[in-house]
């Protein structure tokens, strides 16, 4: 069954070019390399509680150095990640959910729950001087978006090139693009800049939202994902286990 799933995600690879022809025709909210919030209501709901995420998740920062880095959890990304400036803290991928992580992050977790198609969740944290390479992503039926939480200054030296525009994240405010653009990332500051990241189902009219639903569900169910899923969970085996303290004799 492993063996088939990845022949079946391998075919759909091969279909990307296809469906970046097809999936425009049959977009509930069009074509474009940015969206608006307007396009998608519940970003206002994040963005109105984006406090209670940020305190969220400056506790998980008191620990940042013992978070993964994004090739540790997928070791596909190490072409863009093969430093330990990217790290992670995932909240769920796909059809598996990180209990540990959503539990000591509650608030979060909540908010994340009322959003609809959301395949992907978890907190981008670049370290300072952090350089993401320019790439693009393979799946035209998700939308990309981040809550930007902690921006370091000078705010113009984090920055994020899409084709050929130019964002500056701010704090409590939203980013929705499309990630099949080509895309590269730079945190030119002394700070550390996190965002909470979302991959969203893109709204689709029927019959490619039923064929994006089920290339979810192969994927969920591939080795790529179950391997992710094994990563973290070794992982959060350490870093849910305290230091054992040294006894002096």
């Amino acid at each position: 069954m492993k063996r088939l799933t990845g022949w079946i995600v391998k075919r759909l690879e091969q279909a990307v070019p296809w469906a970046e022809k097809i999936v425009p025709r049959y977009s509930k909210v069009g074509e474009s390399v940015f969206f608006t919030k307007a396009q998608f209501p519940w970003a206002e709901t994040l963005e109105a509680n984006w406090p209670v995420i940020r305190r969220e998740l400056d506790q998980i920062l008191e620990r940042v150095d013992d978070l993964p880095n994004f090739q540790d959890i997928s070791q596909r990304q190490y072409r863009i990640a093969n430093d330990n400036r990217w790290k992670t803290y995932f909240f769920w991928a796909f059809n598996f959910r990180a209990q540990g992580n959503c539990d000591r992050c509650p608030e979060t977790t909540k908010l994340l729950d009322t959003i609809p198609g959301v395949k992907v969740a978890f907190f981008s944290i670049l370290a300072p001087g952090k350089h993401i390479p320019r790439h693009r992503g393979k799946h035209k039926g998700f939308i990309r978006y981040h809550l930007a939480l902690k921006v370091p200054e000078p705010r113009d030296q984090c920055r994020i090139q899409i084709d050929d525009q130019v964002a500056i994240w701010e704090e409590g405010k939203s980013l929705i693009f499309d990630d099949t653009y080509y895309h590269e990332v730079w945190n030119d500051t002394d700070g550390y800049r996190a965002v909470l990241f979302l991959d969203v189902l893109r709204p689709l009219r029927f019959p490619l939202s039923f064929v994006n639903w089920l290339a979810c569900q192969l994927v969920s169910a591939s080795p790529i994902v179950q391997d992710a899923r094994a990563n973290h969970e070794a992982w959060e085996r350490k870093f849910s286990t305290p230091p054992r303290e040294t006894v002096s004799r």
